[in-house]
């Protein structure tokens, strides 16, 4: 049986990933050529895959600890709980904004989750281990994709550059949050990866080291509300759909 603190922090792995590839699967049909609309609409299916297997798992972890008659479900975990229950970093729940932006955000928080991921494989629980395996796959390409468009945006055109500069402005102040409760190992590996894809791009590391924090305990931007308000609306107004 899994401790609360333990299916908290299943269901904030979860969160991430959902939110953050449903922010994603909004480009869809918006993307600046065919390609890359499928590239970001494929991302964003990868994250959705990520958040399901962390639901399954959690609900059936809650299922193990509960005393009542309606077990949890991926789909109650995804649709039933309100914004104050979420867990995800706010930089996931952030608007889209440019492309320079969205690619900017899959960047780093994908760099995040790659570290991440390489030390929950090896994590004592076999199942957490297997899904972090499977999702490291995935994220080595969101990382490696996102990567050349922010060295192809930052090392462009002079309107390319000041797109890339503006979203650094505005995303840095959320990364921050990634490492609150992380070994200090992943943020250096982190900083090293963004510092060698910065410097190719001729962008430049904010010294900033302010940080927008709350996600994990609940405590989010105003856009989450409008996300859920959008994602959850089927789940609640025809009751017991399936995913």
């Amino acid at each position: 049986m899994k401790n609360t603190e333990q299916i908290n922090q299943l269901l904030h792995l979860a969160d991430n990933a959902l939110i953050i590839g449903h922010r994603n699967s909004e480009w869809c049909g918006h993307g600046p050529i065919l390609e890359q609309d499928i590239a970001i609409s494929n991302i964003a299916l990868d994250y959705i895959g990520q958040a399901r297997n962390f639901y399954q798992y959690a609900a059936t972890c809650i299922n193990g600890n509960a005393t009542d008659t309606k077990p949890a479900t991926e789909d109650s975990l995804a649709y039933l709980r309100d914004v104050r229950d979420f867990k995800n970093h706010l930089i996931t729940e952030l608007p889209n904004g440019d492309w320079a932006q969205t690619n900017l955000r899959i960047f780093l928080f994908s760099t995040y989750q790659y570290f991440l991921y390489q030390q929950l494989q090896q994590d004592a629980d076999a199942q957490i281990g297997a899904i972090a395996e499977k999702s490291l796959k995935e994220v080595t390409y969101h990382v490696r994709w996102a990567g050349d468009w922010v060295i192809r945006l930052g090392d462009g055109t002079e309107e390319s550059k000041a797109r890339m500069m503006n979203a650094v402005d505005y995303l840095w102040p959320y990364t921050g949050e990634l490492f609150l409760d992380t070994p200090t190992s992943i943020q250096q590996q982190w900083l090293q990866k963004v510092t060698a894809v910065f410097e190719e791009a001729g962008l430049v590391i904010p010294t900033n080291t302010w940080a927008q924090k709350g996600g994990k305990e609940g405590n989010h931007t105003e856009h989450l509300g409008y996300i859920l308000a959008e994602m959850q609306y089927i789940q609640r107004a025809y009751p017991n759909s399936e995913w």
